[in-house]
């Protein structure tokens, strides 16, 4: 599959489809600094890996700082956020893929 469009997650936050295949699924995400997912939790496992810029993540209920070079891996069914420090980007991995984002 070639790279889908951007899809506007919300205010500040952008993402699109680099690979997707039948068991893993991997997303490159933007964050204008600042910009911010809420809490929430999904079934896939993810692994977040911090091209460029800081966040601050929040980890069932513990935050903790991933910037550019680190990974951060979240478990299946964990509540987590994430918040920008400054315009960045990141490179998520689903495993199984995520269906509601091969439907946007």
């Amino acid at each position: 599959m070639a790279e889908s469009e951007w899809v506007q997650m919300m205010a500040g936050v952008k993402r699109r489809i680099k690979a997707d295949g039948e068991k893993l699924m991997l997303v490159e995400v933007r964050f204008e600094a600042g910009a911010a997912v809420p809490a929430h939790s999904h079934p896939h496992e993810q692994i977040s890996y911090v091209v460029s810029g800081r966040f601050e993540f929040t980890v069932d209920g513990k935050a903790v700082i991933v910037a550019a070079g680190e990974s951060l891996h979240l478990p299946s069914n964990v509540p987590h956020a994430a918040r920008a420090l400054e315009a960045s980007t990141a490179l998520d991995a689903f495993s199984p893929p995520r269906e509601d984002f091969r439907k946007q």
